[in-house]
Parts: C-alpha cells; structure tokens; sequence
C-alpha cells in the first residue's frame, strides 16, 4: 500500500497537542503553501486564513472554542473566514490577478467575468456567503492531506461560536466571517485516540459504481 495511504490511516483528529514541541517554521510554510494552491470554485478562493501563533489572543479564543484544549496546546490555530463582501470590485480584482500572472489581455476575460457575474456576484448576500465558506471547507481539506503527509498534526474544528470568533478577532471590520478552524501542532504521548482503530464506512456503502 502506498505511503500516502499509509499516511491518511496515520492522522487523526488530534485532541491532546504537545504543547512542548513546537511546530517549525518552515513545516508551517509548507501547510500555508498546500491551503494556497488549494481547488476553489472558479478558482476565486473567497476566503483569508488567519495564522494565530499568539499565546494572548489564543487565550481570547479558549472561552469562544468552548475551552477545548487544542486552542491553547497547539502550535497554531488556523482560522477560516470566508468573505462577505463578493461583489464587482471583487471579481474585478480576481481578473486583474489573471491578468498579471498569465499576461492576458483582461478584454480576454470578458466572457468569464460576465459568466461569474451571473453565477456569483448576482447571488443574494447569505448564498454568496455560505459559497464561501464551503470553499473554505476545501482548503482545509488540503491543508489536511498534506499535514499527514508530513506526518504534522491537526485538529478540525467546528466546536466554537462563530460570532464570538468575529468579535474577538474583529473580523467585520476585515469584511471576513468565521467558517472553520483548525489546531496545528504534534500529538501528545498521552492522546490515547491516536491509538485507536479508524472508524469509516466500508467501501461497498460509501462507493457505488455505475
């Protein structure tokens, strides 16, 4: 079986985090990298990520993540918050970003800018939100592959209030909303979860061909 696999079988949501070992610099960047070149509709990426290292605003957050321990032992916390102003000024940025890294002529554009603009833009504000925060949802799926990949620890979170995430980290003056978030660090000796058998579907229930 390929060390991928291998890999994916070895993660696991990560309850108790080592708050003694430190996750490196550069392994952080590598997880940064993998959420960047992540899938997104239209390749737009609707959302920011915030890398929260600081120990004080982390401590902010504990009450907010319902005192769950992961916000304060991990190395990081990752928090994903989708856009909440998608509009014409928006995709225009998008397209002026095409523009630049693959030296279109932006009048090239014009034909996917009016075919987003019908898609997304048009959209009412909650639909356009909750688009973004599904898209948010795949980079952390990124963000989760290549953390087994390189046998780094993460927890998934969806155990928080949103609102009080907003208020704590100013997040509507940014123009951002909370979707999901994630602890990043390296597993504690003591999280007895790591040794448990994964639980899934079997194939034949979860997979149908046709």
């Amino acid at each position: 079986m390929s060390d991928y696999i291998e890999n994916l079988k070895w993660r696991y949501a990560t309850k108790q985090f080592d708050s003694d070992k430190e996750l490196e610099e550069s392994k952080i960047e590598i997880l940064l990298d993998s959420v960047q070149l992540s899938a997104s509709s239209y390749g737009m990426q609707p959302y920011e990520v915030l890398v929260i290292k600081d120990k004080e605003t982390r401590r902010k957050l504990h009450p907010a993540a319902f005192e769950q321990p992961q916000i304060l032992d991990a190395s990081y916390v990752l928090v994903f918050c989708a856009n909440t102003i998608i509009d014409e000024a928006y995709l225009d940025e998008y397209v002026e970003n095409i523009v630049s890294t693959r030296g279109m002529k932006k009048e090239d554009l014009s034909g996917m800018k009016e075919m987003i603009m019908n898609a997304v833009i048009s959209q009412p504000q909650e639909n356009k939100i909750e688009w973004a925060k599904r898209q948010a949802y795949l980079a952390l799926g990124n963000l989760l592959s290549a953390a087994a990949h390189y046998k780094i620890d993460v927890c998934p979170m969806e155990g928080f209030d949103p609102t009080q995430f907003n208020q704590i980290l100013e997040l509507e003056g940014k123009n951002l909303a909370t979707a999901v978030i994630a602890t990043v660090g390296y597993r504690s000796e003591e999280d007895q979860l790591q040794h448990a058998k994964k639980v899934r579907k079997p194939k034949e229930k979860l997979f149908h061909r046709l």
